[in-house]
């Protein structure tokens, strides 16, 4: 669960990194939105949870490494970096969505909420840290405006987790195929546009 948390948490750090530079912020708004993005979802499980310490606490050293590598793209990334690998961050965030999502479900099992409750904690670990990361930057949180599929995936990737250990599968077999399944489906959303239908007043 550890090793699951640590990969998700890097690809936000990666993801509010490139929107904080985008916006041209300094190193100190840079350093807060990378950290807001990568540690929200986890955070705000972990309270609704009563979970403690939080991961960033009891793994300290994180926010070290999130600060070090805000630090050397300020000084090294130039704006043709970013505008490429700000399309190129579709892959990375995609797969902290189906890491975040299946670690938030698992805890939630572990801990022997509802299966509702468990699919909430799936969702919100998933997609508050980019929530905060657009707030931060002063947009509309694009898991709510963008109309491509993001927080669906998240609540039926875990909803097969969910059915697949109840049959018998292995805890990690299951996470991992639920993972993989939900950040393949967004990448494919990203990349043949799929949208929600829109609300048309």
């Amino acid at each position: 669960m550890t090793s699951l948390e640590v990969l998700a948490v890097l690809a936000f750090a990666c993801s509010g990194l490139i929107a904080g530079l985008r916006k041209q912020l300094d190193l100190v708004g840079i350093c807060m939105v990378s950290g807001a993005t990568a540690f929200g979802g986890g955070t705000l499980r972990d309270i609704l949870l009563d979970r403690r310490p939080f991961f960033w606490m009891e793994n300290a050293y994180w926010l070290w490494i999130i600060l070090f590598l805000c630090v050397i793209a300020t000084i090294f990334m130039k704006r043709r970096h970013v505008e490429f690998t700000e399309r190129a961050i579709q892959v990375p965030d995609a797969i902290g969505l189906g890491l975040f999502s299946v670690v938030g479900a698992q805890m939630a099992l572990d801990l022997g909420m509802p299966i509702i409750v468990t699919l909430l904690m799936a969702v919100l670990s998933a997609i508050f840290g980019g929530v905060l990361r657009d707030m931060i930057c002063n947009e509309i949180p694009k898991a709510f405006s963008d109309h491509q599929p993001y927080a669906i995936f998240a609540f039926l990737g875990s909803a097969l987790l969910i059915i697949l250990q109840s049959i018998g599968w292995s805890e990690w077999l299951s996470l991992s195929l639920c993972a993989l399944l939900i950040a393949l489906l967004r990448i494919v959303a990203v990349y043949q546009r799929w949208e929600l239908p829109r609300w048309q007043g």
